[in-house]
């Protein structure tokens, strides 16, 4: 059984998840798509999740229960900064079911993060959102979060990164 960390709210634990968790993780990643409108994106498998994140280590997950029921999760992973020259704490994926938010759940699970990643001499933490999903940006701003709006995001998939692979 994994070691559940007792938060600020003592109806909810936070545990690092286990290669058991794959089908649960795997259910978080297609809720959180429903919710952001791209379920037609998620191609994951549960064996692909167990093998990257349990197998090669590239990213670790963090499980959220409320009275004994999983009911979100974070997925994250280290970068690194050549201009802070240290390691940062990417955090790739945070969902909260609806049902649950507004509770506080999502606040605790950034506090936790960001404990780690003080622990991990994480020079920062960084993540990416929805420019449509104002809730969000609200909830992130309220935790003192600054949008980086000076950058822009590119991205290079399937075929595009195959045909500069054979350039």
């Amino acid at each position: 059984m994994p070691e559940k960390m007792p938060t600020k709210d003592p109806k909810f634990f936070i545990r690092f998840a286990e290669r058991s968790d794959t089908p649960l993780i795997l259910s978080f990643i297609k809720a959180l798509a429903e919710y952001e409108h791209m379920s037609d994106l998620v191609v994951a498998t549960p064996e692909g999740l167990a093998q990257s994140i349990f197998d090669e280590g590239h990213a670790e997950v963090l499980i959220g229960e409320y009275e004994g029921k999983p009911v979100g999760f974070a997925l994250f992973f280290h970068n690194y900064s050549t201009f802070l020259g240290q390691s940062g704490l990417y955090l790739e994926d945070l969902f909260i079911f609806p049902e649950y938010r507004g509770m506080g759940l999502g606040k605790i699970i950034f506090a936790f993060l960001a404990k780690l990643a003080l622990e991990r001499n994480c020079g920062r933490m960084e993540w990416w959102c929805l420019d449509w999903n104002k809730p969000s940006i609200g909830f992130y701003k309220s935790l003192g979060a600054q949008p980086m709006d000076e950058w822009t995001v590119f991205r290079l998939t399937g075929q595009a990164l195959s045909d500069l692979a054979e350039r």
